[in-house]
């Protein structure tokens, strides 16, 4: 019987020894593309980034998503032609603070599209820059590609809502946001649209930013721990934090009522990942991996643990660029043709010392990244004084694109929680023991004691939060609270889409509105409150500010060139 031979002729001895019925091992064929020699499907080798820059372009695309949808939302209602603050009335106050004109002043100040756009329809402008970052994220995050068009279009868009946002916009994760995706526009090619584009290798540069990014991140939030609340030097700020949080969640409630050691353990663990792990990121592949690892498991725990936005989602970006194509690979499925094979095809060819041609287009693309790297340096001088100074600031920027930035989170811990809850009432007579008042329910922020905490980061409701700093300051520092107030004296549809019961609804809007002041506590698990169904017990602490009607505040919203809101 005749056996398949080889495809090339063998020796003539081996022929004679078969011919003779002596059957040696077969020859092995020459092991496919992405086996090894056993047959094995080969692994990555380290030290390139083809993967990492695909996961970082779809987690950077995931939060941009998130981040304008939110702005979608939400917008109008804070910031549109009949917002709480509008914009327009922003716009005209920065003109006229540099004499009326648009100059390169006035647009270094404020730095966003809305100059050249008209401002008569600023709904329409806000809602269009919008949905435009949320198809173009929307594509990224579905093919895991993008170029340096579409990257800074993306980056242009949320700096422009993040620069005339005002007090909506003013958290530390808006200008991590736009540093992220500053970084992200070096990511990639100027046009191609690939996943894999091999002309463009991910830049190590571009991956060092996000490594120095992830590192002040964590290293400026352990300083200012460290250097704030005294609580975090004796080891009791976890005894707080679960409670007084802006928008606590479910799990919150839980993790309160956890033993005392095990807060002690949390605030020890807080410090390792803030104040030591950063700096693995410098201590080699194996080590900054690890860094990779904590800091994602960390981000991890705390988007379980509390609704702090799209903040802790945002952290995991960086982190990413702590792991090469070897460690990411098991992400990623195995077979002929795909992302995996093909970055497993590039990696033999530059193996065997096939390199892609110098071109001039390389030779740009190389200079950019290298002004790239001595921009950032150039930008981290004042940002590294600050992380040294015994008078550390936190989410702080130095210049008006917020480029680079100073970081931090929960410097202080507040040891009480305290809300304002909006009333109100029909009563003709605010004064009258007999008045009834009722309470206006937000989204998230804790109101009815009965009713579950939410749970829904990454979205992140910002009039929510923004009630929680009103609770530690006066109405006067906050002014719209009054106009929030003056809506509700109107039934404003649009106001109240940002709330989640309207006691008038169905009926004539209350005659009055009154903000009172609460302390917040958790009910204790098994305990009476907790019995009848109470997620919170609380106590009155007085008026936040006193009843007021509609025709109070006709002068108040004529003085601030606020709409005057027509009841419904």
């Amino acid at each position: 019987m005749r056996s398949d031979g080889p495809a090339m002729a063998a020796p003539e001895d081996p022929l004679r020894k078969r011919k003779a019925g002596v059957v040696g091992p077969a020859p092995e064929s020459p092991p496919g593309p992405g086996r090894d020699p056993a047959g094995c499907p080969a692994r990555l080798r380290a030290g390139t980034f083809w993967l990492t820059r695909i996961m970082l372009l779809k987690a950077l695309a995931f939060v941009y998503f998130v981040a304008f949808l939110v702005a979608f939302h939400q917008n109008k209602q804070l910031i549109g032609d009949t917002g709480l603050l509008p914009c327009r009335v922003y716009l005209r106050s920065v003109q006229q603070h540099f004499r009326g004109q648009v100059s390169w002043e006035t647009v270094s100040y404020a730095p966003t599209v809305l100059w050249l756009l008209d401002w008569s329809h600023m709904d329409f402008n806000l809602d269009a820059l919008a949905l435009l970052g949320l198809g173009i994220s929307s594509f990224i995050l579905v093919s895991g590609c993008a170029n340096m068009v579409l990257m800074a279009a993306l980056w242009v868009l949320y700096m422009s809502l993040v620069n005339v946002g005002q007090i909506w916009y003013s958290f530390g994760w808006e200008s991590q946001l736009l540093e992220t995706g500053f970084l992200g526009i070096f990511l990639c090619p100027l046009w191609t649209l690939s996943p894999l584009p091999r002309g463009t290798p991910t830049s190590r540069i571009v991956l060092w930013g996000y490594r120095w990014l992830i590192f002040r991140i964590m290293l400026g939030a352990g300083l200012i721990k460290i250097r704030g609340d005294q609580c975090w030097r004796d080891l009791t700020c976890m005894d707080f934090h679960y409670e007084t949080q802006p928008v606590p969640n479910p799990v919150a409630y839980f993790l309160h009522h956890s033993p005392w050691w095990f807060h002690r353990f949390e605030t020890l663990s807080n410090h390792f990942l803030e104040l030591v792990v950063p700096f693995f990121v410098f201590l080699g592949r194996q080590m900054c991996i690890l860094h990779g690892a904590l800091q994602i498991l960390f981000q991890m725990v705390l988007i379980i643990s509390g609704n702090l936005s799209f903040l802790n989602w945002l952290t995991i970006v960086p982190s990413l660029a702590c792991f090469d194509d070897a460690t990411l690979g098991f992400l990623f499925p195995s077979g002929p043709g795909c992302l995996k094979d093909q970055v497993l095809r590039m990696q033999e060819e530059e193996a065997r010392g096939a390199r892609a041609p110098r071109t001039h287009g390389s030779v740009a693309r190389h200079t950019v990244n290298l002004a790239l790297g001595v921009l950032v340096a150039w930008l981290s001088v004042p940002v590294v004084l600050n992380l040294l100074s015994p008078r550390q600031v936190m989410n702080s920027s130095f210049n008006p694109l917020r480029i680079v930035n100073t970081y931090g989170a929960f410097g202080s811990i507040t040891k009480e929680r305290t809300e304002v809850i909006l009333q109100g009432t029909a009563s003709p007579n605010a004064s009258a023991p007999d008045a009834k008042w009722e309470d206006y329910e937000f989204k998230c922020k804790p109101g009815d004691l009965k009713r579950r905490p939410c749970l829904i980061s990454p979205y992140h409701h910002r009039l929510d939060w923004l009630m929680w700093f009103a609770a530690f300051q006066t109405y006067e520092h906050n002014e719209w609270i009054i106009h929030l107030a003056g809506k509700l004296l109107a039934n404003d549809a649009q106001a109240l889409s940002l709330l989640a019961l309207n006691p008038f609804a169905g009926r004539a809007p209350p005659r009055w509105v009154r903000g009172e002041h609460y302390r917040y506590k958790f009910s204790r698990p098994g305990g009476t409150h907790a019995a009848e169904g109470k997620w919170w017990i609380r106590k009155r602490l007085g008026p936040y500010f006193p009843p007021l009607s509609f025709q109070d505040l006709k002068g108040y919203f004529r003085s601030r060139e606020w709409p005057y809101p027509k009841p419904e």
